[in-house]
C-alpha cells in the first residue's frame, strides 16, 4: 500500500471517530465543572442533600443540544397564530377532550366548584399542553434543566433555580431524579408544571396524600383549576372578546402588553365599541390585542381572565389557543 493511500485511510479514520464522537450523547462532564461543584455545596449546604448523592446525578446528566436549538427559537417568534389555529384547534382535538370531560366530569365538577374556574379552560390547557396527555415529553427532566442552567447564559439563573427545586421535588415525591420525564424546558405531567410550579400549586385531589401530576389525572385537573385561581381567575368573568371600533386604529394600539390596562371609559375614548354586558363588570379594564389568522386580521381585547391564561404560558397566541380551543369544547359539548 502506498504512502499516498495510507494517509487517506488514516484520514477517514480521524473522521469516522469524529463523527461518532460529535454524533453520541454529550456528557458534558457536569460532576467536574466548578459551576456544578459550587451548585452542589449550596444545595448541600441549604437544603441537606448529600454530596454523593448529587454528584451521582450530575454523573448522569447529559447535554442536549436539541434543548438549546429548542428554546433558541420559541414558538412566539416563529409561529403565527394561522399555524397555532392548525395545531390546537383540530376535530381530534376537539374529540379527545370531550372524552377527557367525559371521562372526569365529577373532577371537573369539584374542581370547578371549588376554584370558580371554567372546566373547559382547564379541559384546553390540558389539551394544548399534552393532548390530555397523550404527548407528556420525553426529555430527562434532569438533563434539560442541568443543559439550561449550566449551557445556557441567557437564562442561567431562572433554570439553576429550577434545577434546584427539581431535586426538592424529587425528594418530595420520593423518586429518582434521573427517572423523571418532561418537555425541553422541564415541565412535567399532564399540565406540564415546571418543578417551581408543581410544588406551589399542584394539588392532591383524590384524597391519596400524593401529589401525582405526571399520572394522576385528577390531580392535574385541580392543580391547573389552582394556578389559575392564585394567578387572579374571575370566577363567571370575560376572558377574551372581539374588539370593534368607530375607525381603524393604529396599530400602536395593540399588543401592548398582556396584562389588561385600558379601563373602558379610556376604550371608549379611543373609539372602541363595548358590548353592554362588558360594562356590567365592575373595574373592568381589558388589553388590545392583534392576530394575524387564517381568515385575516383579528382585533380582540383581553381581560383579567386572559391574562391569568398568560400566566401559565406569557404568549398572547398560547392564550388565545386556549381560549378558541375552550370555545369549540363547550359548544361540542351542548
Amino acid at each position: 500500500m502506498g504512502v499516498r493511500m495510507t494517509q487517506q485511510f488514516g484520514l477517514m479514520a480521524v473522521l469516522a471517530a469524529l463523527f461518532v464522537a460529535l454524533s453520541a450523547p454529550l456528557k458534558a462532564d457536569y460532576a467536574d465543572r466548578p459551576e456544578v461543584l459550587a451548585f452542589i455545596s449550596e444545595l448541600t449546604d441549604t437544603d441537606g442533600f448529600e454530596r454523593a448523592e448529587l454528584l451521582g446525578a450530575f454523573e448522569e446528566a447529559t447535554y442536549k443540544q436539541s434543548i438549546i436549538d429548542a428554546i433558541s427559537r420559541p414558538a412566539e417568534r416563529v409561529m403565527t397564530w394561522a399555524t397555532y389555529q392548525d395545531i390546537f384547534l383540530t376535530k381530534a382535538r376537539v374529540e379527545q377532550g370531550i372524552a377527557f370531560e367525559q371521562q372526569h366530569r365529577d373532577s371537573f365538577d369539584r374542581a370547578e366548584a371549588e376554584w370558580g374556574v371554567d372546566r373547559w379552560v382547564m379541559l384546553a390547557i390540558l389539551g394544548v399542553e399534552t393532548s390530555y396527555g397523550r404527548n407528556k415529553g420525553r426529555y430527562r427532566v434532569i438533563d434539560a434543566l442541568s443543559t439550561l442552567a449550566f449551557d445556557y447564559p441567557p437564562r442561567s439563573g431562572f433554570f439553576r433555580k429550577e434545577l434546584r427545586e427539581l431535586f426538592l421535588l424529587a425528594r418530595e415525591q420520593q423518586k429518582p431524579v434521573t427517572g423523571l420525564l418532561g418537555s425541553y424546558a422541564g415541565a412535567m405531567g399532564y399540565g406540564q408544571f415546571i418543578p417551581s410550579s408543581y410544588r406551589a400549586y399542584a394539588v392532591d385531589f383524590n384524597d391519596d396524600a400524593f401529589t401525582d401530576i405526571w399520572n394522576e389525572p385528577v390531580d392535574a385537573i385541580a392543580s391547573i383549576a389552582n394556578y389559575l385561581a392564585v394567578h387572579g381567575w374571575q370566577k363567571n368573568g370575560p376572558i377574551l372578546a372581539p374588539m370593534t371600533s368607530k375607525a381603524a386604529l393604529p396599530i400602536e394600539f395593540f399588543n401592548q402588553q398582556l396584562k389588561p390596562a385600558l379601563t373602558a371609559q379610556e376604550l371608549i375614548d379611543a373609539g372602541v365599541a363595548l358590548d353592554e354586558t362588558l360594562l356590567d363588570w365592575p373595574g373592568l379594564k381589558a388589553a388590545p390585542l392583534h392576530y394575524e389568522g387564517k381568515a385575516g386580521a383579528e382585533t380582540w381585547l383581553g381581560f383579567q381572565n386572559f391574562y391569568a391564561i398568560t400566566r401559565y404560558n406569557r404568549s398572547r397566541l398560547y392564550a388565545m389557543a386556549v381560549f378558541q380551543l375552550s370555545e369549540r369544547l363547550k359548544a361540542a359539548a351542548l
